[in-house]
């Protein structure tokens, strides 16, 4: 929401922390599970059990023109989502809650990043110097030589990266047609996408766990429904250090559920990242209301799964 007299700050905060405890949810679940599932079993059975929520979606389907183009542009996003979802659970798996959560904050620099290479959007010095500042938030994090950096700080890497590319052709397809559309679309193609990987090293999961995944996709669907209430109550520029919420309820799970050590370090560079984020936040939402500048606001930190 861009009208100042129509926002709601206050509502916009609380949607905003509603969203991060259900994310943070939805990873607790995912840590429940452990490495006994693959990767990309788990990532499966989450889109898949969720697809039976896209049920209220089937009309706008199948009324939505989807051109040629557009087709490309899902099975695309798909693709490269299908990766990011894949690494995801792998990191889940493998580094602590605290981890995930503070490189997961890097998706809205690959964006910011991607819409100048790709999108011919202007990337002014304070936002150059903003992209630094988070990159440098990153190698707080993963302290490259003072410790080791497994495979699963690579994953989420990865994942940050692939969900940055997701988002912009979101945006491409978001012109097109409705949002619900999109979603939908997602979902399935990330659905079909991870069925091979999954089928190439099947384990049978128990009833739990099936419980457990279907648990997962309510309550990530249910994040990203009170996200959209949280950006329609209040600009993002309000709702977006409230992301940071999540880090410290990731820190608090971890720590008392997990039995996980709180690294100050990752909590110092999940700081910086979402400090990054949040002014590249306010500078765009600064310069839209001045009408000056064709800006693209930041993809929300919300896990995207």
């Amino acid at each position: 929401m861009d009208s100042e007299e129509n926002a709601r700050p206050g509502w916009g905060i609380f949607w905003m922390v509603v969203t991060g405890i259900l994310f943070v949810g939805v990873t607790a679940l995912v840590k429940t599970i452990g490495p006994r599932l693959p990767a990309a079993e788990t990532a499966f059975l989450r889109y898949a059990l969720g697809l039976v929520l896209l049920i209220p979606a089937i009309p706008a389907i199948r009324r939505a023109a989807i051109t040629p183009r557009l087709w490309a542009v899902f099975c695309g996003r798909g693709a490269v989502h299908t990766i990011g979802v894949a690494m995801w659970f792998y990191a889940m798996a493998h580094i602590p809650l605290a981890d995930v959560t503070a490189m997961n904050y890097l998706s809205p620099i690959y964006v910011t990043i991607g819409a100048a290479l790709f999108l011919g959007e202007r990337l002014a010095l304070r936002r150059l110097i903003a992209i630094l500042v988070a990159l440098l938030g990153a190698v707080i994090i993963l302290r490259p030589g003072l410790r080791e950096v497994g495979p699963g700080h690579l994953a989420m890497l990865l994942t940050a990266f692939s969900f940055g590319i997701s988002y912009l052709l979101a945006k491409v397809a978001t012109g097109k047609v409705s949002p619900m559309v999109v979603v939908a679309m997602l979902s399935l193609t990330v659905t079909i996408g991870l069925a091979p990987f999954a089928a190439l090293n099947w384990v049978q999961p128990t009833w739990l766990e099936l419980a457990t995944l279907f648990a997962v996709a309510a309550l990530a669907t249910g994040g990203h429904y009170t996200m959209m209430l949280a950006f329609r109550a209040a600009p993002m520029s309000v709702t977006q250090p409230m992301t940071f919420l999540q880090l410290v309820w990731a820190v608090l799970l971890g720590t008392l559920v997990f039995g996980e050590a709180i690294d100050p370090y990752v909590v110092l560079g999940g700081m910086v990242i979402v400090g990054s984020v949040s002014f590249i936040t306010w500078r765009e939402a600064l310069l839209k209301r001045r009408g000056n500048t064709p800006v693209s606001t930041p993809v929300s930190t919300a896990t995207k799964v």
